[in-house]
């Protein structure tokens, strides 16, 4: 099982380096390697809770700004995170979240219904992935919270949610990587 290095080893740390930290809180997107490394590399950070705060505001700077490019550039970032419930998910730390939403073993039913609210999702909702951080909670209360933010309809407010949900994971993440040393 993977594990985070000394918060103050990333300045000095080598570029993979500090984008395998990246894809270990976050998930693996070359963009937020692109957009995150010289941050990782430029600041001192007195936590990894820090540089959590500190990729959220960079997200958050994305999704306020007016340029198309950087729309494009942050939804690439956010559709990173796998699909909820797909049935191939390549991060070890997603399969492991998504675990508690309970789909393992069960029927078909339950995971058609969660691929057709990911479908409604991304048709309402062109570019982003629904992300939301599980943390315990059952798929009931997941879905229930997919098909709310389906019918508000409002995209900016979908960016502001997955930047958060992003920033959650990786903190508590974060603390699970820590906690192995």
């Amino acid at each position: 099982m993977p594990t985070l290095p000394p918060i103050t080893s990333l300045p000095t740390s080598s570029p993979s380096q500090r984008a395998q930290i990246l894809d270990l809180l976050f998930e693996p997107s070359t963009q937020l390697h692109t957009l995150s490394l010289p941050l990782l590399h430029d600041t001192p950070f007195p936590s990894y809770d820090a540089l959590i705060s500190a990729v959220g505001a960079q997200l958050t700077a994305l999704a306020e700004s007016a340029s198309t490019s950087d729309t494009r550039w942050l939804e690439s970032i956010l559709c990173s995170h796998p699909r909820l419930g797909a049935k191939s998910v390549e991060s070890a730390q997603s399969r492991g979240e998504q675990a508690g939403l309970g789909l393992q073993g069960e029927g078909e039913r339950e995971r058609e219904e969660l691929r057709e609210l990911n479908e409604a999702y991304e048709a309402r909702f062109p570019g982003l992935r629904y992300v939301v951080f599980v943390n315990g909670r059952g798929r009931g209360v997941i879905m229930s919270d997919m098909r709310r933010r389906i019918e508000e309809g409002d995209v900016g407010e979908e960016r502001r949610a997955a930047i958060r949900a992003m920033c959650e994971i990786a903190a508590d993440r974060a603390k699970k990587l820590l906690r192995q040393e």
